[in-house]
């Protein structure tokens, strides 16, 4: 049977792969909110969505919905600003829905407990969109790591260049308080696919923490990994900036690279469909990236010493 489904963020960069999975996993978009009313997009999927800008007018509309029992809402899609994901979570269970969020769950890990007692008390479920554990290529790797010696420490670099301009430094997205800053924003999806394949982290070392650019060194139970993300279009190697790409993304493990520059544009489908057959990704699942960008904001800068990525022999 067809879901309703109601979106938190639906003016954000994200919304519309979400709106295009309920659409295409047979659902509807029912109900809508955005304080920004620049959501022509909504059109394209659900033009007879109910729209809103108020969050307190959503919540009564939700709740109404609840009561009247004919439309109740079953899902709740969150694509709202980081620092709003916990709150929105909870409108969305006191809704009696289950909330599918947008990575982080939180920003702090301490923030988790209080999300699973409400689970608990509403009988409803909190599902976090981590799509790369769904991507072909990173479903390979895991199996051929797996199927290989379980000894071997694997020697990992993960590369993410990004470019982003002067806009970004003014959004939430370049608040440290609202986002996390750019290892939660950009580098959180990688942490939990790498410690998802090569097992818990060990040892954790950043060697640059700057406004637009991180790097540092994860020794995870299987691997030995060197990352560097940058928002900096002048990090951007000579492949990429010949080509005129914005963005560089490069993992190789022992030296060889891991191709998966494709298969981005259905993962979200991919991602709900798994959702609504019962298989979908938890609080638990998400607990690990959650903590691992937690304390990489925590630790003190160690400048170019030991073990760090190859980018920075050029800084």
């Amino acid at each position: 049977m067809s879901k309703n489904f109601a979106l938190v963020g639906a003016a954000g960069y994200i919304a519309p792969r979400h709106m295009k999975a309920i659409k295409e996993t047979g659902n509807d978009l029912i109900a809508a909110l955005d304080p920004f009313d620049s959501v022509g997009i909504i059109d394209s999927f659900f033009p007879k969505a109910d729209f809103f800008i108020e969050p307190e007018r959503f919540d009564r509309h939700l709740d109404k919905l609840r009561h009247e029992g004919t439309k109740k809402v079953d899902y709740v899609s969150i694509c709202s600003p980081n620092y709003l994901h916990d709150a929105h979570i909870r409108l969305a269970l006191r809704n009696g829905a289950h909330a599918i969020c947008e990575k982080p769950l939180v920003l702090n890990p301490w923030n988790l407990k209080g999300l699973e007692e409400i689970e608990k008390e509403n009988g409803r479920k909190i599902f976090n969109i981590l799509q790369l554990r769904l991507h072909p290529s990173i479903i390979a790797l895991k199996k051929q790591i797996a199927s290989g010696p379980n000894d071997k420490i694997h020697d990992i670099d993960l590369t993410y260049i990004t470019s982003r301009g002067k806009w970004y430094f003014y959004s939430w997205k370049g608040n440290l308080a609202k986002s996390g800053g750019l290892v939660t924003n950009i580098g959180i999806h990688f942490f939990d696919m790498l410690s998802w394949i090569f097992g818990e982290v060990e040892e954790s070392k950043v060697h640059v923490y700057q406004e637009n650019k991180a790097a540092g060194f994860l020794q995870l139970k299987h691997a030995r990994v060197r990352w560097f993300l940058s928002l900096d279009s002048s990090d951007l190697p000579p492949q990429a900036v010949e080509k005129g790409l914005p963005t560089y993304r490069s993992i190789t493990v022992d030296n060889k690279e891991i191709e998966f520059s494709g298969g981005f544009t259905d993962l979200h489908t991919k991602s709900y469909k798994a959702i609504l057959a019962g298989r979908g990704f938890g609080i638990k699942e998400a607990r690990n990236s959650i903590e691992i960008v937690h304390n990489i904001r925590t630790l003190k800068p160690l400048g170019l010493s030991g073990d760090f990525h190859p980018f920075l022999r050029n800084k």
